[in-house]
């Protein structure tokens, strides 16, 4: 059975100080941000570590994505010296046009969603989950920036189509068509598709019911049949990059949206699960960037006001940033 981890902190943490009893084998994440200059130094990366590893028992440290590999060398040989795994922070359908070529996702219409643009002016886009060449790429940069760097794993991020972020049109993709030949043979037509969301509108994504064992119950069959055909298409195309890097010996972990929203951005658990190490759900209680669950919710809501929909929340950290009293909670 895959582990499933959850990240938490802040009020949650401060909650549950009083009842939640000390447990072994906690992972925690570095931020390192994007691509170009990380954000911390070697230095002082493990000497936030090992403060954190004074007040609770670390067993995994996922950081990335900087291509400093002299960075990674140095946090691994102190992991290392500790019994602590090091594992690549790796994403893989979005943010990769500064290290690889790759086929964008589109909407059912052909039109590439709009880019999600983070405080920092900066602004990524989506590739298609069906387009092998694409998976391979990725697998590619993990070979040629990451594999001599002493890892122990991938932690495999962006692994989904977009979300509310670009509106509907990020949640109606991949439309191209190596997509539509994947869709028929999953026995749905996006020709349909189209016509009943120009037909019905905002209806179209409403629900009847949830519950955690069978996902939404849809109004429409035609969408359950769609998202259901989604989740098959996307989680495959991450399977098999999980697949690939696993047949290397590195051990997978995976970001997952909330299971509630999980099915909007093609990410089928069962699926997934069986490509995995661990999982982890990415419920974020409140933050104004996408996976925070009111934030993903909102833009829900704003990019189809008449569908019918729900509430839900949780929370989650860098470890570079949490503050040490809410950790030092989790070690009581």
């Amino acid at each position: 059975m895959k582990k499933i981890a959850f990240f938490v902190l802040g009020l949650l943490a401060l909650a549950s100080c009083q009842t939640r009893q000390a447990q072994a084998g906690y992972i925690v994440q570095v931020s390192l941000g994007p691509w170009n200059a990380p954000a911390y130094s070697a230095g002082q990366i493990i000497s936030r570590i090992d403060s954190v590893s004074n007040l609770i028992p670390v067993e995994k440290v996922i950081i990335g994505w900087s291509l400093e590999k002299d960075l990674y060398r140095e946090v691994g040989e102190y992991l290392h010296g500790k019994g602590i795994k090091m594992l690549c922070w790796l994403p893989v359908f979005a943010e990769t046009e500064e290290v690889c070529e790759s086929t964008p996702a589109v909407d059912l219409w052909g039109r590439i969603p709009g880019n999600f643009n983070l405080t920092s002016g900066e602004a990524f886009r989506f590739n298609c989950p069906s387009d092998p060449a694409n998976a391979a790429a990725i697998v590619a940069v993990y070979d040629r920036e990451f594999g001599d760097c002493g890892f122990d794993g991938v932690f495999l991020d962006r692994i989904r189509t977009q979300s509310f972020v670009g509106g509907v049109s990020g949640v109606l993709s991949c439309g191209c068509a190596d997509c539509v030949a994947r869709y028929a043979a999953e026995g749905v037509d996006l020709e349909a598709v189209k016509a009943a969301w120009e037909a019905e509108g905002d209806a179209f994504l409403s629900v009847s019911g949830y519950a955690p064992e069978t996902g939404f119950t849809f109004v429409n069959p035609l969408a359950a049949d769609f998202f259901r055909a989604k989740g098959h298409i996307v989680s495959n195309g991450v399977a098999a990059v999980a697949d690939s890097l696993r047949s290397r010996g590195l051990e997978v972990g995976m970001d997952l949206f909330a299971p509630f929203m999980a099915p909007f951005v093609g990410q089928d658990y069962a699926i997934l699960a069986q490509h995995a190490d661990f999982v982890k759900p990415m419920l974020y209680r409140k933050t104004t960037a996408p996976a925070g669950m009111g934030f993903e919710y909102e833009l829900l809501r704003t990019s189809a006001p008449g569908a019918h929909g729900f509430e839900g929340l949780v929370l989650s950290w860098n470890i570079m940033e949490a503050p040490e009293a809410h950790i030092a909670c989790l070690g009581q």
